[in-house]
């Protein structure tokens, strides 16, 4: 049987997992806004290159202890292309929105991944979704649909890319819950070789070489997506997803103040009161998934 903790101890641990979460989404939305930033000069391909050979380096050196041979050995190949496939294919689509729309509105459409995955997991998972989730599921689509209203003139391709890059982040995350068994280290490993194999083809496309600063800025890129997966790895460790998983959302007020001391971009009204109903569906379905699991372990 488990021992029990004292109740401070349960508590400063459940404040650390938190604090580590938001780290996470701090250094998350520090990235993004450093990646838009470097887009208006270097292409998608170079960005992603540059940043996934660093991102490398730094998970190189955490699997020192755990051996290079372990992420070698992975379940299901299949599964895991397709997962390198959609999380490439998000990281791309992720930095050409980027290059168009201002970074909370990027942000925003990010945030109705969960909706996607809870109403692709009764086909692809199995999963049962109940009346209320569905609900939540609708409505988040909704709130999709008024963050996707145009205000002023934006390139389409902006938009194409955010529900594409949305969508592939969605899947990613449906593909993820079939590896329970997969190491959190071997899951960021292939990814990130995932990308950086798409840089490799599409950067020599439009080259620029980079000036000593913006290639330091590129390679921070990878080590500060590096220390952002390790927070929220470490969070999850800390304190229950309960708690610590609605921290995410926290992304959103990150990238509204980001966005706006890089770039001045302030959001605009629809947007807000899209990103609002995508928020609040997200936590309906996250705590009818979590109410569903009790239920069966039960």
């Amino acid at each position: 049987m488990r021992p029990q903790l004292p109740a401070s101890r349960t508590s400063s641990t459940e404040l650390l997992g938190i604090g580590m979460m938001l780290a996470g989404m701090f250094l998350f939305a520090l990235n993004d806004a450093i990646g838009k930033w470097l887009v208006a000069t270097y292409s998608v391909g170079q960005v992603v290159l540059i940043r996934s050979l660093f991102g490398l380096a730094v998970l190189a050196v955490l699997l020192r202890a755990s051996g290079f041979v372990s992420v070698l050995r992975v379940e299901r190949p299949p599964v895991q292309a397709a997962r390198v496939v959609f999380s490439t294919a998000e990281v791309f689509c992720f930095y050409t929105a980027v290059t168009y729309l201002p970074l909370a509105d990027v942000m925003t459409y990010w945030l109705a991944a969960p909706i996607y995955v809870a109403a692709l997991s009764p086909f692809l998972l199995g999963e049962r979704v109940g009346p209320l989730r569905w609900a939540a599921v609708a409505i988040g689509f909704v709130g999709v649909l008024i963050a996707l209203a145009p205000s002023g003139a934006v390139a389409p391709v902006a938009t194409v890319a955010a529900v594409i890059g949305s969508l592939s982040f969605g899947l990613m995350i449906v593909t993820g819950r079939t590896l329970r068994g997969t190491p959190d280290k071997t899951l960021v490993f292939w990814q990130t070789a995932g990308a950086l194999a798409a840089g490799l083809v599409f950067a020599p496309f439009a080259w620029v070489p980079p000036t000593p600063l913006d290639f330091a800025l590129l390679g921070l890129l990878g080590v500060v997506a590096m220390g952002a997966h390790i927070c929220v790895n470490r969070a999850l460790k800390l304190a229950d997803a309960a708690t610590v998983a609605p921290m995410q959302y926290t992304l959103l007020p990150f990238a509204i103040v980001l966005g706006y001391l890089f770039f001045r971009d302030v959001p605009g009204p629809t947007m807000l009161v899209g990103a609002a109903i995508i928020v609040g569906s997200g936590l309906v379905i996250f705590y009818r998934e979590r109410a569903a699991a009790r239920r069966d372990a039960a």
